[in-house]
Parts: structure tokens; sequence; C-alpha cells
């Protein structure tokens, strides 16, 4: 699986649609063994595709209608014109990096790190210029940088990647600033410059920033429990801020990927939660109004194509309606109209099925179409899957919790089996989905002798947001809680399930948990691995810890009751991925020696 990369290397990814439709640009390598990308384009009007730059590439963005692509290769920049097939060499005062063309494709900004310190830099026609940047000496004395157009870390754990965007005109960037914490602030080309103003003190979080639909930016900050949050509108002017909307919640705020927006009615998308009259569902209101019907959990805006006979486009939004391990594409009116809210599935076939959009054309999985007609395909050179697995997906136990059963290949009922628990990256990372590829590694470990069992405990998106938050505080409680009731209910329809030899395998968030199986409840999981597990919650990054145990200032009794180091290691069985000082446990190196840990009796 490694050297397939897990079986993605030579299959499309990394796509962009050209707002004009005319033009689909992505990332592809040569074939199932070879992992450097390569920069494609294909030609809707004709369905051709033809090769732009060999790779190596690991990223590349484009202008609005995907007629110019920047990339680096080793900090040199080059600018790629995709209408003509051709790539040419951009001079820099400086090794680029994040290079991105302005939505007219005449100038390209980027990141250079020459000076120690992140600047943002602008070329094109006037040459190559610093447009902001500072040596950052006096926060360098407390240990830190001052950056220039990067995202801080805690704005990469909410998702968040960059740190500067265009405007749609071309003639201005907002930058992020960060140091202590993080700002933002309107250069304009000519050096002039305005910062963006709102309560960086309550709401020092900066998840997501958004200025391409035609109006002013839209951000979305958070307080730091993440409990309370604002959708900001911000006048391009001045830098000043107006409330759009209110984020709340009692455990954590949870923004919907893809928001906020603006509709091309100047109306502001914003996604949010429907929690009264006995609804439970992540949904999508534009300036108020409810757009998707309460039964549609939605997991990600993609963008907007044209409604046939109507002025107002349609939204295409990846969500789930009813089974939480199928995630389908679908068409959501804006106008309203009557009837309500209305949300059409574009996918027919149940699956994990992710969307791109732009113009008037969208593309599905790697199928490309315009309107109601089909284009083409993306060419695919991955490896073909080596195993066709047949989980058995239940819900089990009166909280209907997602579950599955994959057997060996081969595998005739009537004896006993050991049972492997599954828990991948843990709580927040649904395991149980209707995607093969996600099943090829469980499926080798279900060959060598086990039946892997997979539960989406609460904890875990894709079912509803008190499924998902009620793990507030008292997180490993509510998981092994879970866990365990699961594998006791499964034994119902799976009689050859032998709950006498329970291991468990989880890495990072999951495998802390899967440690914490075995120290907590030994009843229940008799061995486990444990990859690179989170040892002490007060180590981690303060956007992850504090969403799931509160305030670690003044929750030192619920931050030491989910400490690793702190658990009673009488009896575990326990391999461990990691140093933890105290535990009964060894370096593991690979999955041979993982299986050799849980053959064991």
């Amino acid at each position: 699986m490694e050297r397939t990369g897990h079986f993605r290397y030579g299959a499309p990814h990394s796509v962009t649609v050209g707002g004009d439709g005319r033009r689909v640009a992505f990332l592809r390598s040569t074939g199932p063994e070879d992992p450097a990308s390569s920069l494609w384009v294909l030609n809707v009007s004709t369905a051709t595709e033809s090769l732009v730059a060999a790779g190596p590439l690991r990223a590349y963005a484009t202008d609005r209608d995907a007629t110019v692509a920047a990339f680096t290769r080793e900090g040199r920049l080059f600018r790629a014109d995709l209408a003509r097939g051709t790539v040419t060499e951009v001079p820099t005062g400086e090794p680029a990096e994040d290079p991105r063309p302005d939505p007219l494709g005449t100038r390209i900004a980027y990141v250079s790190r020459a000076a120690g310190s992140p600047s943002l830099r602008v070329v094109g026609p006037d040459g190559d210029r610093l447009l902001a940047g500072e040596s950052g000496n006096a926060w360098r004395e407390h240990g830190g940088t001052i950056g220039w157009g990067v995202a801080d870390e805690a704005a990469r754990r909410f998702g968040r990647d960059r740190g500067w965007w265009w405007s749609p005109d071309g003639t201005q960037i907002l930058a992020a600033r960060t140091a202590a914490s993080t700002s933002l602030h309107l250069l304009d080309l000519d050096f002039g410059w305005v910062d963006v103003h709102w309560d960086r003190e309550t709401y020092p979080y900066v998840v997501s920033v958004r200025w391409a639909d035609g109006g002013g930016p839209l951000i979305t900050v958070l307080r730091r429990m993440q409990q309370h949050g604002l959708v900001l509108a911000v006048d391009p002017r001045t830098g000043e801020t107006q409330v759009h909307a209110e984020l709340a919640d009692a455990r954590w705020v949870e923004p919907v990927a893809g928001t906020p927006r603006h509709l091309p009615d100047g109306r502001v998308l914003v996604g949010g939660e429907l929690a009264h009259d006995g609804f439970d569902a992540r949904c999508l209101f534009a300036d108020g109004s409810l757009l998707t019907p309460p039964t549609l959990y939605v997991r990600r805006v993609v963008g907007t194509v044209p409604r046939p006979g109507n002025p107002a486009p349609d939204l295409i939004v990846e969500g789930t309606d009813g089974d939480p391990a199928v995630q389908s594409v679908f068409r959501v009116r804006t106008s309203l109209g009557g009837g309500g809210a209305e949300a059409r599935k574009v996918t027919g076939t149940p699956g994990w099925h992710r969307a791109e959009t732009g113009g008037d054309v969208l593309v599905v999985d790697d199928v490309v179409w315009r309107g109601e007609a089909r284009v083409a395909a993306l060419g695919n050179l991955a490896a073909p899957l080596p195993y066709a697995p047949q989980p058995m997906l239940e819900r089990v136990t009166d909280r209907r919790l997602p579950a599955a059963v994959l057997y060996p290949t081969g595998f005739v009922g009537g004896t006993k089996i050991p049972v492997l628990v599954s828990l991948g990256d843990g709580p927040g990372r649904q395991q149980v989905v209707t995607d093969p590829a996600a099943w090829q590694e469980r499926q080798w470990w279900a060959d060598n002798g086990f039946a892997v069992v997979s539960i989406d405990g609460r904890g875990t998106p894709g079912v509803a947001p008190s499924f998902e938050k009620v793990v507030h505080r008292r997180l490993v409680d509510v998981s092994l809680t879970d866990q365990a009731d699961a594998l006791k209910a499964l034994l119902g329809k799976h009689p050859d399930l032998d709950l006498g030899a329970v291991a468990v395998r989880g890495k990072g968030l999951g495998g802390w948990l899967a440690a914490m199986a075995v120290l907590r409840r030994p009843d229940v999981f008799h061995r486990a691995v444990a990859r690179s597990p989170i040892v002490d919650w007060f180590d981690e990054p303060a956007p992850l810890a504090e969403r799931y145990l509160g305030d670690r200032r003044d929750s030192a009794d619920v931050y030491a009751h989910h400490n690793l180091a702190e658990a009673d290691p009488t009896d575990a069985v326990l391999l461990v991925g990691a140093t933890v000082p105290g535990l009964p446990s060894v370096t593991t190196a690979n999955l041979v020696e993982e299986l050799a840990f849980l053959r064991a009796s």
C-alpha cells in the first residue's frame, strides 16, 4: 500500500474548474507507483486532456477562469498558460512558496521566507516587490517570529491552511499577520493598507476567510473556548467589520466547510445548526432563511451552478441524508420559492462522493458534467484495488451507533474468530464509510485471522450535532462506553465474534483511545496497539484539547482523567508507538510487528 500511496498515485486530484467552465485543471502522476504529480488540463469543449507541466508538483493555483496557473519547484516560480499549454519561469528576487495568480491572471503573489520570517511579495508588470514583511526581532526574543501570509498552527487545526487572499478585482490582498496573535490587513498594490477591526482579544481564532464572490471579505472568528463565534463582513475600504451572524453552542461551534460565502444576489450563506422543534441537523441559512431540509447533514458547500429557468443558481453541497456511511452530492435551491427548502441528490449510487464546480461545469468524483450532459471522465492511472471488501454495516444499541464487521475473505461461519477493533484516527474521524479504498488495509488485517470491527461512536460526525458533541469534557468515558456496548450488541447478529479475544488498534487520537481501552476496560479489550498516541492533553494544541476537554486553566481534573500516563497500567497488554513513562510498552516499527503482537494469546 505504501508503494502505491494507498492507491492514490496515478489518480486525478486537486481538481480546479475555471469560473467560465472552459477548463478543468488537475494533478496526476504517470502511474500507480509514481508519487510525482504533473499538471494536466481538460478542455471541456473538446473533452481532451493535455499535459501542461511535468512533475514533481505538490500544489498549484489558478486565476478565476483557470487560464493561468502558478506553481513552484525548489523555490523557483513558474507560470503556466493553461489555454496554450506553455510554461515559463518567472524571475523572483527570493525563493517562492504558495504562489497564487490574481483573479485576472496578471500578477502572481507568493510567500518568501528568505529573511527568516515569512513575507508577502507580488511579481508582475512592475517587477518583483515586497508587499508586506518585517524582521520580527521583537517577537523573536520571545521564541517566535512575525509572519505575513501564512496560517498559524491554530488556524490549521480549524482547517484554514491559507494566510492571504486576492480581492475579486485583483487590486488588493487580504493578509494575515501572525505573531503572538493573528491579525488581518487589507493591502493595496500601491502600498496603502488598512487594518481589519474586530475584538481580537475576545475572538482570537480566525477560522475561515473568503473573498471570491463579488462582495467584500467574509471572516469567521471564534472565542478561545469555541462556544461562540461571529461571521463578520469586512469593508474593503476601511477595514471596519459588521456582524452578519452569530454562532453559539454550549459545547463547541462547528462551522460548515465552504461557508460563509456571498450568493449572487448578495445574501450571505452561513452554516449552522438547527436544534429545536425536534430537529438536530447541520443546515445552511441565507440571511437567516433556511435553505436545506433538516434531514440533510451538510458537510461542505462546494459552489454554485446555474439552475435552468431561474436566475438564482443552485448550491452544490456534499452531505448525508440519513445514512452516515454515505456521502452524496446535492443541488440545493437558493431561491426562496414555495415548497420550503429543497435538496436534490445528484449522485445515484451509495458511496463517498466528492465534487468541484465552476461556471456550468460540475465534476463529481472523476466525471465531468456540463449541465445534464456527461463530458468526460478524468483519466485514472491508479492501481486497481487488490481487495473487494464486503463490510457488513449495522446500526447498534439504542443510540444507533454506526458499526461494521469485516470477515476474512471466504470466511465460513460456525467457528469463533478473534476480534480486532479498528479505531483509525479516533473520534472525529469516521471509520464506517461506503468507500472501498477505506477498507483495503482492514481487509488485510481480516485476512490475517481477525473479524475487523469498526464503530463510529458518539463524537463522530455524520449523524447529528448532538451525537457529535456529547463527548464534551467526557470524551474517554463516552467513547469507551460506546465501543464496549456496540461490541456486545454486535454479538447478537454476529455470533462468531470471540469477545474473549478482543484487540484494539488506532493512531493519534485513536491510538490514545486504544491505549485507554486496555487500561480502563480490560474486561472488554485485551490487547492494544497505539501508534503515536496523545499522552498528556495539556501538551496538545489548545484548539484540539479545549474543544474536547474545556478550558485547561480550570479543568485540571478533566485533563488528569484523560491523561494516558496517569492511567493504571496493571495487567495491561499494550504496544505503544511512542515513549510513555510508566507504561509497559515497546516501540512498534511496522505492521508485521503489530500483527505478531496482536496474534499472541
